[in-house]
């Protein structure tokens, strides 16, 4: 009866984040055009905070009880989803079309810090001074980011000033991708410890699968409506939201110690950044016959998670 009610719940939950990732694209991308600012820079920084919110949430919160475990494993194998099946299935849907600003300096940015964070993880530990260098570099990123004279090249400016309905939908496509993530993991993760899955499993994969909903709604929807800065720049800069902002913030709140079995999974994530960025680089697209790769690789990985249960 559990199994039923909770697979009923993760089914109306996905509804919810659908839907929220529709409005959230939607009216992102008008208040861009309206505010003179590019689609990549909305997508780097309010959608993909925004998306991140739930990786936030759960880490922080498994930060202060103590499972440490949950609390990485939830952003490695989040990150690792999203570059993944979620850019793969964007790419399987409609070839994503790249630019030189998204790949040589967020991509980029990107794969430094994951190897930054991976080489602090190897010890199994993460304390509260390599929270704060993480968290630092996050706010190094956002700093460079709003500096650049890249953010308002190539922009459709619209004459309309910006409308009160527009910031209100967004607000509201947060709100039910939040709300409908948090059911969401609540269910997602009563399921996986009937079946007996460690702690580091867990996050590594039914919660990261859970907080990355909002990412995989909200950059497939940006995609079928060709909104390719919204797509790729949410999985990116929701990945670098996590990696630094979330994960530096909860080893700033608690030093974590991981289990062994973390290993595997730190040395596939970047890996899996680093594979990506070579496919959105070459020809400056992300091709179809690339996405189906990505799915496949991100697949194979959660296979080679269980197997080590």
């Amino acid at each position: 009866m559990d199994i039923l009610i909770n697979s009923t719940i993760i089914v109306f939950c996905l509804a919810i984040i659908c839907k929220g990732a529709t409005l959230l694209v939607d009216n992102s991308s008008k208040i861009a055009k309206r505010l003179g600012v590019s689609e990549l820079i909305i997508g780097l920084t309010i959608v993909a905070f925004g998306t991140s919110a739930p990786e936030f949430c759960v880490t922080i919160s498994a930060a202060i009880r103590g499972v440490s475990n949950i609390s990485v494993g939830n952003i490695i194998g989040s990150n690792i989803f999203n570059m993944g099946i979620i850019l793969g299935s964007a790419a399987i849907i409609r070839n994503l079309k790249t630019t030189d600003s998204m790949v040589h300096r967020d991509g980029f940015f990107l794969l430094i810090a994951s190897v930054v964070a991976v080489g602090m993880l190897w010890d199994l530990e993460l304390s509260r001074l390599e929270g704060l260098i993480l968290f630092s570099l996050l706010i190094f990123y956002l700093g460079n980011l709003y500096s650049s004279k890249q953010c308002n090249q190539e922009v459709e400016i619209e004459t309309r000033n910006l409308q009160a309905k527009d910031i209100v939908m967004l607000i509201t496509g947060l709100g039910m991708l939040l709300l409908g993530s948090h059911f969401l993991i609540s269910s997602a993760t009563h399921l996986a410890r009937i079946l007996g899955v460690s702690e580091w499993i867990i996050g590594a994969t039914i919660i990261a699968a859970g907080t990355s909903m909002p990412e995989i709604a909200t950059s497939i929807i940006a995609a079928i409506r060709g909104h390719n800065g919204i797509s790729v720049g949410n999985l990116i800069g929701s990945d670098i939201f996590n990696v630094l902002g979330a994960l530096g913030l909860a080893a700033i709140i608690r030093e974590m110690p991981l289990e062994s079995t973390a290993r595997p999974s730190l040395l596939i994530y970047p890996a899996m950044v680093g594979i990506a960025l070579f496919f959105l680089r070459t020809d400056w697209k992300l091709s179809r016959k690339e996405g189906i790769a990505l799915v496949l690789f991100g697949l194979a990985r959660w296979t080679y998670s269980f197997l080590l249960q």
